[in-house]
């Protein structure tokens, strides 16, 4: 075997449809965060994404997309933002770890949404990944979920009557395309993020950049899919993700909080759920994550694996000591109910908190610019 270690720019068009090739000889459900493009637009904004081209007998047998940050530690590509990681490899191929990481520059390879069946040497822990499976037809689904969530379903059903008649006629567009709907979106995301304590992804502007070129791609392969909710002309609801031609991955949804009394994210989902079948989507993946609404609208799983690849080096170990019991920690709060609603609520009032210093702080500023004045 032979390993290249390219740009992800750096990749011909035969290349990227080998990759696509490859992801598809392994399973009929492609997930777009392990799709060329995915990768492709992270490494046009960021300087670390790399790709590693395995070859054996002189044909492409893989790929091995991550970042290679500093003492060669490595993440996914996208860390953070992604919930499927991997190597894409055809069928048949091992891989000798510490030789693939000594081939990429890295002592460590962290993930947190391995594609469960690779590399289970290294895993850590495993995690359930809930799904909206809709490969037994959309009426299938629904009909599960009535049987299942029935409370939901109607109530859902009964708030959307209502929102209707109090602000106006409720329709859901899917696919726009519009940039302004999508800043408005990323505005509800990033309020949310503070009300709740957690930090700001679109505070981070190649994060927002990412967001807004994958808007603009549609292939039959890939895209970017945004959707939103209308209640007469004014948008409530929406949610921004990734699409195969088979899967479509949940990223970012989020609501307009002064609708929040008509349950928006559910009457959203329900009607991305609808459009999406039509359009072929066999699978919506809602990723990892313990969330209300992923448990209502459920009607299957997958499973994702975290921990590290690894091989001996002074980088790895200290990576260790430092990374590995964060993690335990937090794993062992998103696993107990009674340790993850305490800490949910502190991060809320956190948020809370935050908020009120900025508005303090906005009014300041505004109250020495009118003496100023």
């Amino acid at each position: 075997m032979k390993i290249t270690v390219v740009k992800p720019g750096d990749l011909g068009p035969g290349e990227a449809e080998t990759w696509r090739t490859l992801l598809r000889s392994g399973s009929p459900l492609v997930n777009p965060f392990l799709c060329p493009e995915f990768t492709m637009a992270v490494g046009r904004l960021r300087a670390d994404v790399r790709v590693a081209v395995i070859e054996d007998g002189g044909r492409i047998a893989g790929f091995f997309p991550f970042e290679r940050h500093r003492f060669g530690i490595g993440k996914p590509v996208g860390s953070g933002l992604t919930d499927a990681q991997g190597a894409i490899l055809a069928p048949g191929v091992r891989l000798d770890v510490p030789w693939l990481l000594k081939s990429c520059g890295l002592s460590v390879w962290e993930f947190d949404h391995l594609v469960a069946d690779q590399f289970p040497a290294y895993h850590s822990s495993r995690h359930p990944s809930p799904i909206i499976d809709l490969r037994g037809g959309l009426e299938g689904y629904l009909t599960e979920m009535q049987k299942n969530s029935g409370k939901t379903y109607k109530s859902t059903a009964y708030k959307e009557r209502k929102l209707g008649r109090e602000v106006g006629e409720v329709r859901h567009d899917y696919a726009v395309t519009d940039p302004e709907a999508l800043r408005t979106l990323l505005g509800w995301k990033s309020g949310q993020y503070r009300r709740t304590g957690r930090s700001d992804r679109f505070a981070r502007p190649w994060i927002t950049r990412l967001v807004e070129d994958l808007l603009q791609v549609n292939t039959p392969g890939f895209a970017g899919v945004l959707d939103l909710v209308y209640a007469g002309d004014r948008p409530i609801a929406g949610h921004f993700g990734l699409r195969s031609d088979t899967v479509l991955a949940g990223w970012f949804p989020a609501y307009d909080i002064s609708f929040a009394r008509y349950s928006p994210g559910l009457i959203q989902h329900l009607a991305m759920v609808k459009a999406a079948a039509q359009r072929g989507i066999l699978v919506i993946d809602l990723g990892r994550g313990e969330k209300e609404y992923k448990e209502k609208l459920k009607n299957g799983e997958l499973e994702v694996a975290e921990g590290r690849l690894t091989r001996p080096t002074p980088s790895a170990g200290l990576h260790w000591l430092i990374r590995v019991p964060i993690r335990g920690a937090r794993n062992t709060v998103l696993s107990h109910p009674q340790l993850l609603r305490p800490a949910d609520k502190m991060l809320k009032m956190s948020g809370t908190l935050r908020g009120v210093l900025r508005g303090r702080e906005s009014a300041a500023r505004g109250g020495s610019r009118d003496i100023r004045s």
